[in-house]
């Protein structure tokens, strides 16, 4: 498998899925040979386009193509279906965030690829910009000292017909992020607003991390990406203060105490970690290394499970006015 060319699909023919299509069509190392969708003309464009053949029927593709790896990016609420499909296949797979918005159904996910022992991994991959690994790397050196808090904000645009969306879809990446650099999260409390009539797109969430630290959330589809640090990402602990901007922007980190600190931004001709979508090259990266070498996703989907377990222990936050415990992933 080291020294195979893979043979990948992607599923889905949307604006990220075109992402999902380059970032395999741009590796010597994959044969992209199949896009699926359930338009036949779009479907054709984008096959077209990146030298691959195009299908609307999942399982005819699974059959003609054979593939050593499928990749699934469709609409957000609409994961769980082809990921069972793949999965009882038998085929190895990533799926975009989020795995689905419904508990029961990751959990389907998660059960029947252990009971085949298929490589099941997800996009997470704002875990792959270069601020955030370098905040990833200080918390492995114990630079922060003890977390006392942390803040996440992120919010655009966005419209869904499901009422909480931006908190399942978006919001994840706040879950998972937050937790890769601080650890696990403990209990959860929420307000959220109907404002604008769109569904409870904008929140409020504070959160008790198992090592003691505090932390919030805010989340929007209300706002706007236009926005200069639309996202940012401030760890406090007893030893060093570090944030994140607009996940790939700009690092800075300061020692307690000390007005002279350290920045981190893209120079003048390094255009790869300056784009957000490069991160999802990093990730493949890992990822193909990983399959190759017979190992486990370096983002196994539990993790988008576990993003998910979160949110749902929001939505019971805000609807019962209490704080709700998140209880340990199990499984």
């Amino acid at each position: 498998m080291k020294d195979k060319r893979l043979k990948v699909a992607v599923i889905g023919t949307g604006g990220w899925g075109y992402q999902h299509a380059r970032v395999f069509r741009d590796r010597d190392d994959v044969d992209l040979c199949a896009i699926v969708g359930r338009n036949p003309e779009k479907a054709e464009r984008r096959a077209v386009e990146f030298g691959a053949r195009s299908y609307t029927n999942i399982e005819f593709m699974l059959e003609e193509e054979k593939p050593d790896l499928v990749s699934i990016c469709l609409p957000n609420q609409e994961h769980f279906a082809p990921a069972l499909q793949v999965i009882e296949a038998g085929v190895p797979l990533l799926v975009e965030k989020p795995i689905t918005f419904e508990l029961k159904e990751a959990e389907i996910l998660l059960e029947e690829a252990a009971k085949r022992n298929v490589f099941f991994a997800i996009n997470f991959n704002h875990r792959y910009a270069k601020p955030v690994q370098l905040a990833h790397q200080a918390m492995n050196n114990q630079e922060f000292g003890n977390i006392s808090f942390v803040s996440w904000r992120f919010g655009g645009e966005g419209t869904s017909n499901h009422p909480y969306a931006n908190l399942i879809e978006t919001q994840c990446h706040g879950f998972d992020m937050l937790e890769y650099l601080c650890g696990p999260i403990e209990s959860v409390m929420a307000e959220m607003t109907d404002i604008t009539g769109g569904g409870f797109q904008t929140m409020a969430i504070s959160l008790k991390f198992m090592n003691g630290a505090v932390g919030s959330l805010i989340g929007t589809y209300e706002s706007s990406y236009a926005y200069p640090e639309t996202h940012r990402v401030e760890i406090n602990g007893t030893k060093a203060r570090a944030v994140i901007y607009d996940t790939v922007k700009k690092y800075t980190f300061h020692e307690s105490g000390n007005e002279i600190g350290e920045v981190w931004e893209a120079g003048y001709f390094n255009d790869y970690y300056r784009e957000f979508h490069k991160t999802f090259d990093l990730h493949i990266d890992e990822l193909i290394e990983a399959f190759k070498s017979g190992e486990a996703p370096p983002i196994h989907a539990s993790a988008g499970y576990r993003a998910l377990q979160i949110a749902h222990a929001a939505i019971q936050s805000f609807q019962t006015g209490k704080r709700i415990e998140v209880k340990p992933y199990t499984i």
